[in-house]
């Protein structure tokens, strides 16, 4: 996954609002209804705040008669994890082996 890619999932899951929602999508799917009476602001809001995960793909959403389903995407979830896991552990494949290290180097 780019970096690109992965700092712009990373600004749409700075928003505690929306991790929050995330959380609460990560063990079933969930209307905006049921979504909208966990919190304390306007539909307009959760609107917001779904389009942003919804462009995003960390959440997807199907319709059901005439509500919407959200449900979370453990696949993107879990490659955003494991890239952050990749930056934070060294490994075979790092970039950091890639990089010429001159004399300041241990």
């Amino acid at each position: 996954m780019a970096y690109q890619k992965i700092a712009r999932l990373l600004k749409v899951l700075a928003d505690p609002n929306r991790l929050e929602i995330l959380d609460l999508l990560s063990c079933d799917e969930l209307c905006a209804h049921d979504l909208l009476g966990h919190f304390q602001f306007s539909q307009p809001t959760l609107s917001h705040h779904m389009k942003a995960l919804l462009d995003s793909e960390l959440i997807t959403m199907r319709k059901l008669g005439n509500k919407r389903m959200y449900q979370l995407n453990h696949k993107l979830m879990t490659e955003v994890t494991e890239h952050l896991d990749n930056i934070n552990t060294n490994h075979v494949r790092c970039i950091c082996n890639d990089i010429d290290k001159g004399e300041c180097s241990s």
